[in-house]
């Protein structure tokens, strides 16, 4: 008799190979690299980018859309964890043992589709389809690679969860691309 793998426990196991105890400094840096506040220098440099590129009137369109893209990727990662709950691996009894944490940081109980990984894709599509440059797409999107494997780092979420949050956020990113140059179009229209 053959043994099946289940989809969840092929996730599972990749968990485990991806998060381990790599010492001191990986922990803080994958803990640091998890946080808000660290990328906002890097927030910054993408606003001057986008002013640089394509001017104050784009740099105000990408200031009022960023944020409705983030609500959008964010909140329906959210009701993905209150209507699809799945126990994070840090809350999963038959493997929490076997997860390596940081800082006692468990994150709350559930973490079907990751928030980080939707929030940091969908920004990386978004902002690179108004930028255009291949230089800047290998930086968009290794960053949101990096944050995203940082939650499998810390523990937190299995590596469907930042698959989920990935397709997702590329979905809200297109979204309000397309959105912005609807809003760019009515107005170069109406001038």
């Amino acid at each position: 008799m053959t043994a099946t793998i289940t989809p969840f426990l092929f996730d599972q196991n990749l968990l485990l190979a991806l998060n381990f105890d790599g010492g001191t400094v990986m922990d803080w840096l994958m803990y640091t690299i998890s946080g808000k506040y660290i990328w906002i220098p890097f927030y910054i440099c993408i606003l001057w980018i986008v002013y640089a590129r394509l001017g104050l009137r784009m740099l105000i369109l990408f200031v009022l859309f960023v944020p409705l893209l983030i609500t959008c990727a964010d909140q329906t990662a959210t009701l993905a964890k209150t209507y699809l709950p799945k126990a994070r691996p840090t809350h999963f009894e038959p493997i929490m043992a076997g997860v390596h944490t940081v800082n006692g940081y468990v994150g709350g109980p559930y973490g079907t589709v990751s928030s980080h990984a939707a929030n940091c894709f969908g920004l990386a599509l978004f902002s690179w389809l108004l930028i255009r440059r291949r230089w800047f797409a290998w930086m968009m999107f290794c960053w949101a690679t990096v944050v995203s494997y940082s939650r499998i780092y810390l523990g937190v979420h299995y590596p469907m969860d930042i698959l989920f949050g990935t397709v997702e956020g590329l979905f809200w990113g297109w979204v309000w691309y397309r959105a912005l140059r609807w809003v760019e179009t009515r107005n170069i229209s109406s001038e």
